[in-house]
């Protein structure tokens, strides 16, 4: 009976080792953590959408987002739960009065507090921590110029601070401090992104002119080509943590093209299928080869969108 006893022992303490053996083998192999950093852009952003529609019908694993301004939006949306098809869905509808209406203040021209409405309806879950993948959402201290990550807590009031872009909408209050776009600080949240564990980063940029006029045609194209200069002159900084940048060609597109929201999904499927290839890559590198990488981020150049 010892005898049988010590031989069962003996059994299990194998079968326990060869668990852990292969617990060990299955992680050395796991593909490196997927982050995706979705920039701003207002209605161009619905672009975001046919990006993210790629990466779900290919099955490559986005462990993490973060997002900046209408990035932080869809980005809370999906990792909510809300599918790709009622993503499609609420781009069709969506327009400017959705989530916004004008209002007279000395801080800006317009409020986003229709956002709160929009996005109690929108989103299934209201907390980070319900969340079904992580998710950073950005946004700027307007006194200290501070780049803020929200990561915790209701999800609402930081996609609407990370929206609140400055001189058209007014600033965001959260905890004292004065909240406005997270593109001030973090125009493609790639940095975060790293913060929150993403071994490879891969970055969506929605760059394009304000206006695709010669001339102003009025405070907002101003105030927006202003900013995209800017937000140019800083890209180094946010690329150089990013593992692969994607550029939809949003160029014929303007800020509030929502009429247009097939079209801006399509040019982001057209993006990030012609990505595939070099993300396809990383599922094939074991974890140990998968460290951030140090040389320059490659960067997918948008091509010419062909009709159907």
């Amino acid at each position: 009976m010892k005898r049988l006893a010590k031989v069962i022992r003996s059994v299990q303490a194998f079968g326990r080792e060869l668990s852990r053996v292969s617990s060990a083998v299955a992680e050395a192999k796991r593909a490196p953590a997927i982050g995706l950093a979705l920039g701003g852009g207002f209605a161009r952003g619905i672009a975001h959408v046919g990006v993210l529609k790629v990466l779900e019908e290919e099955g490559i694993p986005v462990r993490m987002i973060a997002g900046t301004s209408v990035g932080g939006l869809i980005g809370a949306a999906y990792c909510s739960g809300v599918t790709i098809a009622e993503l499609e869905e609420v781009a069709y509808k969506v327009r400017f009065t959705t989530f916004a209406r004008w209002t007279l203040s000395r801080y800006g021209f317009a409020t986003n507090d229709r956002m709160v409405s929009f996005l109690t309806r929108t989103l299934k879950v209201q907390t980070f921590e319900e969340l079904r993948i992580p998710l950073g959402v950005t946004a700027t201290d307007f006194n200290t110029g501070e780049g803020m990550v929200f990561t915790s807590g209701s999800i609402i009031d930081p996609v609407r601070a990370s929206c609140a872009y400055p001189g058209m909408f007014l600033p965001v209050e959260i905890c004292g401090r004065w909240l406005v776009d997270g593109m001030l600080s973090n125009p493609v949240p790639t940095r975060p992104l790293r913060a929150m564990g993403a071994e490879r980063v891969l970055a969506v940029q929605l760059k394009g002119q304000w206006s695709k006029t010669t001339a102003p045609r009025h405070l907002f194209d101003v105030i927006g080509q202003s900013f995209a200069i800017a937000q140019d002159m800083m890209s180094t900084v946010w690329r150089s943590a990013a593992d692969l940048v994607i550029e939809p060609d949003v160029a014929g597109f303007d800020y509030d093209d929502f009429k247009r929201a097939g079209e801006l999904i399509r040019v982001g499927e057209v993006a990030m299928r012609r990505a595939l290839p070099a993300v396809r890559k990383w599922l094939e590198v074991p974890e140990e080869a998968a460290a951030p990488l140090k040389t320059p981020a490659l960067v997918a150049s948008p091509a010419p969108l062909q009709a159907d």
